[in-house]
């Protein structure tokens, strides 16, 4: 028995699937060719866009920086702005200054010129009122006496060249206080440390206690004089060394408070001061006559005054002042 093979299909249906399926492809490949496309053009568009996107980085950095740079130079100018308008308002403060001076001095040009015034005559009484000023304020701050001399000397020459009657009785004022001032002799303060000084350089030389000789002494006194040794209590001699000392240093030290008290021109803490020298010294000397002297020019001292005690002092310079102002409400 034989078996019949299938009849092939004949050439023309072949070509015709052939064809169809052809036509199956070409929409196929033109889409993928579409797409392709799509897709290059779609990353040529993102290159564009990022190149767009760092070049307006770039522009907007620099507009940042030339901003920044734009605020700098306001920031700049602000401030010389500022330092122009302090400026200017020194120049004013000192143009206004200037023109006030201006004003004074004339005015001071003015009053001088006035024939009423008699511009010398107001010169040496100006000189005058000046001296007597710093005559005054040296004696009184500086306790200089030879100063206010000088200044209240000066004074009377400056007043002699002064030729009007009405100030005659002022040059005599001047010569009483100057004649005041010529019998005080020495200035109150340097007197008193000159005395403390001499007095405590005689003290400062006081002997030692004598030892005495106990061989001179009963026998029951020399048998106990290394052991007892009797003594006044209202004796506070000091007569060990150590002792001595110290009375000597507390000595020193309280005539170093008087002097710095009468430098200062404080009569408390000078008198103080010299009472508690009393004290110490009561401990140093051993005679009682030495002790009485020294105590009684230690009295005197601190009986002297400090201070100038002047009751005209200032007399001059007021009656000087009081007359220029009576002149001067007359002229108004």
């Amino acid at each position: 028995m034989s078996t019949s093979l299938p009849d092939s299909p004949p050439p023309r249906r072949r070509r015709a699937r052939l064809w169809r399926r052809l036509l199956w492809l070409i929409p196929l490949l033109l889409l993928t060719a579409a797409g392709w496309r799509g897709w290059l053009w779609w990353q040529g568009h993102e290159a564009a866009d990022r190149a767009t996107s760092s070049d307006i980085g770039l522009r907007l950095d620099g507009l940042n920086e030339r901003v920044g740079a734009l605020r700098g130079d306001q920031r700049a100018q602000a401030q010389r702005l500022q330092q122009a308008i302090a400026t200017n308002r020194v120049l004013r403060d000192e143009l206004l200054g200037l023109g006030e001076r201006s004003a004074l001095i004339e005015d001071s040009f003015a009053k001088y010129t006035d024939p009423s015034r008699h511009g010398a005559q107001a010169l040496r009484l100006d000189e005058a009122e000046l001296l007597l000023s710093l005559g005054q304020q040296r004696l009184l701050i500086a306790g200089d006496l030879d100063g206010a001399r000088r200044g209240y000397a000066l004074a009377a020459g400056v007043l002699a060249g002064v030729d009007d009657p009405a100030y005659l009785s002022l040059r005599q004022t001047l010569g009483q206080e100057r004649a005041a001032l010529d019998a005080l002799g020495g200035e109150p303060r340097a007197l008193a440390l000159a005395r403390l000084d001499a007095w405590a350089q005689s003290v400062g030389s006081v002997p030692e206690p004598a030892t005495v000789d106990t061989r001179s002494r009963p026998w029951w006194q020399r048998a106990f004089a290394g052991i007892v040794e009797v003594r006044h209590h209202d004796n506070a001699v000091a007569l060990d060394p150590v002792s001595r000392a110290d009375a000597q240093t507390g000595l020193q030290l309280e005539i170093s408070l008087a002097r710095a008290a009468a430098e200062r021109r404080d009569d408390a803490g000078f008198r103080i001061a010299l009472r508690r020298v009393d004290v110490w010294l009561a401990q140093l000397v051993t005679q009682p006559a030495t002790l009485q002297a020294d105590r009684t020019r230690l009295h005197e001292i601190a009986a002297m005054p400090l201070s100038l005690s002047l009751p005209t002092l200032g007399t001059t310079l007021a009656q000087l002042r009081q007359l220029r102002a009576t002149r001067r409400e007359s002229a108004e």
